[in-house]
């Protein structure tokens, strides 16, 4: 085994003791601690690295991850060298800054550190004289992927937002396209509890004259998203208004990997465009009809960079696509139980894995694991799940403090339904619980929160590996 790299170790730490709202139990998101006006100095300390970036920005309540990765991987497919820049992460920081979909190595991160530090440090003095402060973690990891994309050279740069879109340490750069994949209701603390409200946050991407496709469907939303960009100028595509999409779900996943299909077609075709009127029969790995809208986002994002000349070929599409891996969304792990691992962590998006797991699963009985994070609208999830699933297990996830503890979820639980459901102090303890009543037609889910989804693929690896060296 490769003894630990100390520099790693010290690089770490260096990252892991800024303040993390990630990991916080309350999130802010007001100027005073998300400055758009200090995001701007470290990247000018740093030589504004966002300037040499051809940058797409993806901003949304749900789906901009898996319309990041979906654009990320048709651009690598058609040779030109991509970067994305995601959050979080599922098993190390340096997955965020991934070049061809490959995250950046250990040394690379000590590299890319050591040379932000001395920028950090600076104004980490003057906000301590100031009694601010410093740069945060997302800020600087913010700054670290898109210093490492410069050094890379990368061709394409494509940024997801991390929380609301205005006051985004993202938001500091002049994209060649911007999408809005949806708007619905999370963190409403920060981002408003009104729909337009949180519509006009993630239009705060908007730049004039920009290209912006948009997904937003919530006709209150849409409204904002309309007006935000007459305003500045920028034209706009929309779903189901320029463009719209066919989907056909696989037959039963818990049996087969068979791809979802897409077929994308503009209803509003330009004449003489470069960009394709349509594509049809595309394999989509991401299943669901979600996921099928978010692709049809990221073909449309594709447009103003074939009429600018990028050359994005149907073969190009069908390979980056087809070829897409992205843990954590509609991800089987396992068959004979049917095991799937997703990210939902709000209503709508909890809504939408039911909605897949109806269409694309066939089993016996469901069983639940489910964790959430303190932020998000717990009763609402567990009023949709409880109902479709056969057993149901509360646990919390262990790598982040945010976590609602079991006895929290089991009391919801139980003014929703009359029921206490089993509660588990850790993810392995809910696994090992539901794995005893899992019968090899049945299905099991971990869904509720990134971590929970993290934490239970990072466990049913470990587990894995044990029994394959205990057969050896």
């Amino acid at each position: 085994m490769t003894p630990p790299d100390p520099s790693h170790a010290v690089a770490m730490q260096f990252l892991l003791g800024r303040i993390d709202y990630e990991r916080a139990w309350s999130v802010p998101y007001r100027g005073r601690d998300f400055k758009l006006d200090r995001m701007r100095e470290l990247l000018d300390r740093l030589g504004n690295p966002q300037d040499g970036l051809p940058i797409l920005h993806v901003a949304g309540t749900k789906g901009k991850g898996s319309t990041a990765a979906m654009l990320a991987a048709v651009l690598a497919a058609a040779d030109y060298r991509t970067g994305m820049f995601t959050s979080p992460h599922f098993e190390r920081v340096e997955e965020r800054l991934a070049v061809d979909g490959q995250p950046c190595s250990a040394a690379e991160l000590v590299e890319r550190v050591e040379e932000i530090r001395p920028a950090v440090e600076a104004m980490d003095r003057a906000a301590a004289a100031a009694g601010e402060i410093g740069p945060t973690y997302f800020e600087i990891v913010t700054a670290l992927a898109l210093v490492h994309f410069l050094r890379r050279q990368v061709d394409a740069a494509v940024l997801e937002v991390g929380l609301g879109g205005r006051l985004d340490s993202t938001n500091v750069c002049t994209p060649r396209v911007c999408v809005i994949t949806s708007v619905s209701f999370d963190h409403t603390e920060q981002l408003g509890d009104t729909l337009e409200a949180i519509a006009r946050e993630k239009a705060g991407i908007v730049k004039p004259g920009v290209p912006v496709v948009s997904g937003v469907q919530a006709p209150e939303a849409r409204r904002v998203v309309v007006e935000v960009c007459q305003r500045h100028g920028t034209p706009l595509d929309e779903l189901d208004v320029d463009f719209t999409f066919a989907y056909r779900p696989p037959p039963d996943l818990a049996q087969s990997d068979a791809p979802a299909r897409l077929d994308f077609r503009r209803l509003r075709p330009v004449a003489g465009d470069a960009a394709p009127a349509e594509y049809r029969d595309l394999a989509l790995p991401l299943p669901g009809r979600h996921q099928a809208a978010n692709a049809a986002l990221a073909l449309a994002a594709l447009a103003p960079l074939q009429r600018g000349g990028w050359r994005i070929d149907d073969g190009s599409v069908r390979r980056g696509l087809a070829g897409l891996r992205w843990p954590g969304r509609m991800e089987v792990v396992r068959r004979r139980p049917a095991v799937v691992l997703d990210v939902a962590h709000n209503v709508a998006s909890i809504e939408a894995l039911l909605a897949t797991l109806d269409e694309s699963f066939r089993a016996a009985r469901r069983h639940l694991i489910f964790a959430a994070s303190n932020d998000k609208d717990t009763r609402g999830m567990l009023q949709a799940l409880l109902a479709r699933f056969d057993t149901v297990a509360l646990t919390r996830y262990v790598s982040n403090p945010r976590s609602v503890p079991p006895q929290e979820l089991a009391k919801l639980a139980y003014e929703l339904t009359g029921r206490r459901p089993p509660v588990f102090s850790t993810p392995a303890a809910a696994w090992a619980a539901v794995e005893r009543l899992a019968g090899r037609e049945d299905l099991i889910c971990a869904t509720g929160s990134f971590f929970i989804a993290a934490e239970t693929r990072r466990l049913l690896a470990r587990i894995l590996d044990d029994r394959s060296t205990n057969s050896t």
